[in-house]
C-alpha cells in the first residue's frame, strides 16, 4: 500500500465510525470502530508516523496519578499524555517526554497541538464510546488509564500486541498486513520521493517520529540508495554534454604518448612533456587495474 492508500483507507474508517456512532448510537461495536478508527488515524494520516511505543504508552486527560514509564525517576513528570487544553474552541495537546531519543535529546519533549480534524475525533471517542468499552470488560470507571485499549479492556502491554491489532484491523478493511514500521517507510518514501506532495517539512517530520532526516536514510527510506544512483547517471548525461561542448571549444592540440617503463598514457599539450608524467613511477606499478 502506498501513502494514499493508506490515508484512503483511514479517512473512510473515521467517516464510518462516525456515521455508524450517529446512527446506531453508542454500542460496544460502534464504540470499538471508533476506538480503531482513532488508533489507526494516531499510526498514520493526521500525524507524522509516532512510535508505536508512545502511543500505547499515552494516557487519557481523566488520568491524573503519577508517570507510568517504568524508569521514569521526575517527580513532576506526567508521562506521555494526551490533554485537553480547550473545550470551546477545542484544543488538545500531545506531551512525550518519553520516547527513543530522549536522552540522546538532553531530556527534549516531543509536544504538539493535535489536528483539529483528529482532536475532534479523539474527543468523541474518549466520552461515551471509551465507557461503553470500560463497561463491557467489566472495568467500570477509569480503570484503563491508556487511551488505546486491546479487546480485554487494558492497555496495550508489548508492541507486538499492538503490530497484531493493527495488521488485523488494516485487513479487515481490505488492506495488506503491513506493520507500523512498514507504515514509516511508506511515509518517508513518499516526502524523499521526486513526486513528494507539498506537507510537513523534514526536519519537524523526523522530529515527530522520533529521530532525524539522517536516521531516514539509513533505517526507513527503502528508495535513498537506488535514488541517488539514478541522480548521479541523469547527472552524467548533462556532464557528459558539458564536457563535448567545452572540448568543441577549446580544440586543443592533443598529442598520445606512452611511457614504456610503466605502461601509463599521457594526454600532453606539447612534444616537450612526452615522458614526464611517469619520472615518479616505481617498477611495481607495472601492473596497472584497466577497469
Amino acid at each position: 500500500m502506498c501513502a494514499a492508500d493508506l490515508v484512503h483507507t483511514i479517512h473512510g474508517a473515521e467517516q464510518q465510525s462516525q456515521a455508524q456512532m450517529q446512527q446506531q448510537g453508542v454500542t460496544v461495536e460502534t464504540s470499538r470502530d471508533m476506538h480503531d478508527a482513532a488508533l489507526a488515524a494516531m499510526i498514520f494520516s493526521h500525524l507524522p508516523p509516532v512510535r508505536l511505543s508512545c502511543i500505547r504508552s499515552l494516557v487519557g486527560p481523566a488520568y491524573l496519578g503519577p508517570c507510568l514509564h517504568p524508569d521514569c525517576k521526575e517527580p513532576s513528570c506526567e508521562g506521555n499524555r494526551l490533554s485537553i487544553m480547550s473545550e470551546s474552541p477545542l484544543l488538545m495537546r500531545i506531551s512525550l517526554p518519553h520516547h527513543k531519543n530522549a536522552r540522546k535529546w538532553g531530556k527534549a519533549v516531543i509536544e504538539f497541538d493535535v489536528p483539529s480534524d483528529l482532536a475532534q475525533l479523539l474527543h468523541t471517542y474518549l466520552g461515551a464510546p471509551r465507557k461503553a468499552l470500560l463497561e463491557h470488560h467489566l472495568l467500570i470507571g477509569d480503570a484503563c488509564p491508556y487511551v488505546f485499549m486491546d479487546m480485554h479492556g487494558r492497555g496495550f502491554v508489548a508492541a507486538a500486541v499492538l503490530t497484531l491489532y493493527w495488521q488485523k484491523w488494516l485487513v479487515s478493511r481490505g488492506g495488506v498486513p503491513m506493520n507500523p514500521s512498514m507504515c514509516r517507510q511508506v511515509f518517508v518514501d513518499e516526502r524523499q520521493s521526486d513526486s513528494a506532495t507539498a506537507g510537513p517539512s523534514n526536519q519537524g517530520a523526523a522530529m515527530v517520529m522520533g529521530h532525524s532526516v539522517k536516521q531516514w536514510d539509513k533505517w526507513y527510506d527503502m528508495q535513498y540508495h537506488p535514488r541517488l544512483a539514478q541522480n548521479a547517471v541523469d547527472g552524467m548525461q548533462s556532464w557528459r554534454a558539458a564536457m563535448l561542448q567545452s572540448h568543441t571549444l577549446a580544440a586543443p592540440d592533443l598529442t598520445l604518448s606512452t611511457a614504456l617503463h610503466c605502461g601509463h598514457v599521457l594526454v600532453s599539450d606539447s612534444e616537450e612533456s612526452r615522458y614526464q608524467s611517469c619520472c615518479s613511477d616505481s617498477d611495481s606499478d607495472i601492473d596497472i587495474e584497466l577497469d
